[in-house]
């Protein structure tokens, strides 16, 4: 038997329960994980509240973990015992001790990296991969604001988008949460309780707007953004931490603002198996090499209601992780 975090049905953080469970060995292309950590994203709040349904209950949460491989099943030649691995994507399984796990959904950890570092930085690391490469291009002299810069996608989103060579402005909400986003390179951080953020996005950029915008915020933040963006930018959409996203007229977005308005779906990118594992190992390469998740909270397992509870009132900044 396990220890695992399970809910048998939607609603509050109260939901989120220690149970103890059996892991069955794996079976045909099954691998049996011993995760050392689980990381813990805002999605996993939309699963627990049902905005995001999952398929059955009990059901446990968790899109991000790592740890070590502690059985294989038949035909698995790929991965083997002892192998220190990550995972990010459906179906969930994150918040336990094992579980598990598709072997080509199994990421070999570079030397170097720990598991705390990788269940905190590969589901990021793969949507800001999916962003900059699927959704917008992002290179020399191009512009992106960022909402929620000292969040978890928004640190990693801002160290990549630097690293090619992008000016990044982003959205914070006091003034030590600036700091940690200008320590990750953030050239211009906008404290969106004190100033508005589409006048001074507009002053930063010479009243032209940015050239694209990530909000992870949703309600009335999304509506407004289309004006911090230039004619023919793109403005993509990937959460709603702030409230729902109601829908959009596409007269709202031209032929006054030409915008392009993307709702990309990270899950949909990670579904093709090889767009998965190259985004993986990107995503991996760089943590050897340094990209950071900025200050990572580290809680017991058991603690994954009081994850939620810190993650929904908006008070953290960097990566929460679940140690077992």
């Amino acid at each position: 038997m396990i220890r695992s975090i399970q809910m048998t049905q939607p609603g509050g953080a109260e939901v989120l329960t220690p149970t103890a469970v059996a892991v069955p060995p794996p079976g045909p292309g099954e691998l049996r994980l011993r995760h050392a950590a689980a990381g813990v994203n805002f999605v996993d709040v939309y699963h627990r509240s049902g905005l995001y349904p999952l398929p059955a209950y009990p059901a446990t949460l968790g899109v991000e973990g790592a740890g070590v491989v502690e059985a294989v099943g038949p035909g698995v030649e790929s991965i083997a015992v002892g192998d220190r691995v990550a995972w990010a994507g459906l179906p969930a399984g994150g918040y336990a001790e094992a579980r598990l796990l598709a072997a080509d959904r199994a990421v070999r950890l570079p030397d170097g990296v720990e598991p705390v570092a990788a269940a905190s930085l590969l589901l990021r690391g793969i949507t800001a991969h999916m962003l900059v490469n699927r959704v917008f291009a992002v290179g020399p002299g191009s512009t992106l604001l960022i909402h929620a810069a000292a969040g978890g996608l928004g640190l990693v989103l801002t160290q990549w988008a630097k690293s090619l060579g992008a000016t990044v402005i982003g959205t914070v909400g006091n003034a030590d949460k600036a700091a940690v986003a200008r320590a990750h390179g953030l050239d211009h951080a906008i404290l969106y309780r004190e100033t508005d953020f589409v006048a001074a996005t507009r002053d930063l950029t010479g009243g032209r707007g940015v050239d694209a915008a990530v909000d992870g915020i949703g309600g009335d933040t999304l509506r407004r953004t289309f004006d911090a963006v230039r004619p023919f930018g793109t403005v993509a959409s990937v959460g709603q931490a702030g409230g729902p996203v109601s829908a959009i007229d596409i007269a709202e977005i031209g032929p006054r603002r030409s915008l392009c308005l993307a709702r990309p779906s990270v899950f949909a990118y990670m579904a093709d198996r090889d767009t998965y594992r190259a985004a993986a190992a990107a995503v991996l390469d760089r943590v050897a090499a340094g990209l950071s998740a900025g200050p990572v909270t580290t809680l017991p397992l058991e603690a994954a209601a009081d994850a939620h509870r810190a993650l929904e009132g908006r008070g953290t900044s960097g990566a929460l992780v679940l140690v077992p």
